[in-house]
């Protein structure tokens, strides 16, 4: 009888996904070949992971990451996140495996809850996000794959507050904050423990001047402080109701979104390694993929050496 295949010990996780990523929502609305073309350049600049989002109006998660895996020779490629309300749980399982088994050590299942806005028009119930994950991730385990694999896909949850960080611990390889600060990684491993995988979300605008700066980071929060979910967060970490005025404070926005000469940002990036971050995939904020591209390259040189 076939052994199980089990998911790799997070020690293994950390060791692929490396200590830099790349975090490119803008792959979803590119063009396939310009999808595939920057995948290759994020490779060749010596970042780990690439990272891409979900949304409504994205290509599948899953189909997406078998369309950067193909392009590529070792970078890994992580889903930041798949939505659980977006496929089955048996669907989410044996996509990753079909994933898993083409691209043996290469894929990272990161899965999410998503938001209520955006789940209640999909017509479902939001009403309990953690005992939601956990039925999924028990569904999940109680698949079964036919094709042979030698180890199950390592999953990463989409958490933010104890509760799913606990769930991200126990039934997850770790734990894929996004929108969030240092102090936040340093709370987050002090739930997680030392062992699971902790691999926050960086955005961050290469950009000297602060009216400038602080003008783009404003316009990617937006959606974002519009959401419960990031908000309660931000509330737990300090912030009042006076930083959630006129687009963010300041200090708001400098402390989600750093931004300044490779240098500047490249001490954020370390800051939440000190706090307990194994690896972080930095999102530069820019207005084309081509434009991203240009701020990983010149982030490069104090990020992956």
């Amino acid at each position: 009888m076939r052994t199980a295949p089990r998911p790799p010990e997070p020690s293994i996780v950390k060791q692929r996904l490396g200590r830099a990523g790349a975090w490119l929502g803008s792959l979803s609305p590119a063009p396939a070949d310009e999808a595939r073309a920057a995948a290759v350049e994020i490779e060749r600049l010596g970042y780990t992971t690439l990272w891409f989002g979900e949304t409504p109006t994205s290509r599948e998660s899953l189909a997406h990451a078998a369309l950067l895996l193909s392009a590529t020779q070792r970078l890994q490629v992580a889903t930041g996140i798949a939505n659980i309300y977006a496929r089955d749980a048996v669907a989410a399982a044996n996509g990753a495996r079909t994933l898993a088994e083409a691209w043996g050590g290469r894929f990272t299942l990161g899965l999410g809850v998503s938001h209520a806005p955006l789940v209640t028009t999909r017509g479902h119930d939001y009403s309990k996000p953690v005992a939601t994950m956990r039925a999924y991730l028990d569904a999940m385990d109680a698949t079964s794959f036919a094709a042979p694999i030698a180890e199950e896909p390592p999953r990463l949850l989409a958490a933010l507050r104890r509760k799913m960080l606990e769930l991200a611990a126990t039934q997850a390889q770790g734990a894929h904050p996004y929108f969030t600060t240092p102090e936040h990684t340093a709370m987050a491993r002090e739930v997680l423990g030392p062992d699971p995988v902790l691999a926050p979300e960086q955005a961050v605008v290469v950009n000297t001047d602060p009216a400038q700066a602080r003008a783009i980071a404003r316009r990617y929060a937006s959606l974002y402080l519009g959401l419960p979910n990031y908000v309660n967060n931000l509330r737990e970490l300090g912030f009042s109701d006076r930083d959630f005025e006129g687009g963010g404070s300041d200090a708001l926005i400098d402390a989600i979104i750093p931004w300044g000469d490779p240098e500047t940002i490249g001490a954020h990036v370390r800051a939440h390694h000190e706090a307990g971050a194994d690896h972080v995939c930095v999102q530069p904020l820019a207005g084309t993929l081509a434009e991203q591209l240009e701020h990983l390259r010149l982030l490069a040189p104090v990020l992956v050496g």
